[in-house]
């Protein structure tokens, strides 16, 4: 669905960002790193707080706000264009990629009917935001997040996946910084 919008834009939002077409592109360890390179940028000088994130191997679920003086929606629009780049300059340089001439088949594709994209197309064009309002809604974002990789097979505990939030809200060291949520009643957080 199209044409959602980030109203409040310092406000906590989920937010989906998907590859065209739910190619799995992100079963690289290369494209995981650009997102986490681009996060931590966005980190130290956008102004994001990333509160939950989880890189799957199409998508990623992230749950963030911005600092005062910053807009959410330009932050996701600026990373969403340069790991976009970043990730078919990688796609096309990397002789080993066996999937190359089929991704950028696809990219073109997908490319060809928005005007916004000159020769491909990486992201969907929504985030689908939710504005997180409630701690339960929070509370049912963060489990969300932190289960999807439990349900889709590649791991048995939540905090044992690397590219997941999950292991910074039992206290543990994580790839990319995160603000843990304190939601006050669910002291002792586990990721269930």
């Amino acid at each position: 669905m199209h044409g959602h919008k980030i109203v409040n834009q310092n406000a906590l939002h989920f937010l989906t960002m998907t590859v065209v077409g739910w190619l799995d592109v992100f079963s690289r360890q290369a494209y995981r790193d650009v997102l986490l390179d681009s996060f931590r940028h966005c980190q130290q000088e956008k102004g994001l707080v990333v509160n939950a994130y989880a890189i799957m191997s199409n998508h990623l679920h992230l749950i963030a706000y911005t600092k005062e003086g910053y807009l959410l929606s330009e932050i996701l629009r600026d990373f969403k264009k340069y790991t976009s780049k970043q990730i078919i300059k990688q796609i096309i340089e990397n002789p080993k990629e066996s999937r190359a001439e089929w991704m950028l088949r696809l990219f073109k594709y997908y490319a060809k009917n928005n005007n916004n994209n000159e020769t491909y197309q990486f992201w969907q064009n929504d985030n689908h935001p939710v504005e997180l309002s409630s701690p339960n809604w929070i509370f049912e974002k963060l489990n969300y997040i932190h289960q999807n990789s439990v349900k889709n097979g590649l791991v048995e505990q939540p905090e044992h996946y690397l590219y997941s939030s999950a292991r910074q809200y039992l206290g543990q060291e994580g790839l990319l910084e995160v603000s843990v949520i304190d939601l006050g009643f669910t002291e002792g957080y586990v990721p269930v």
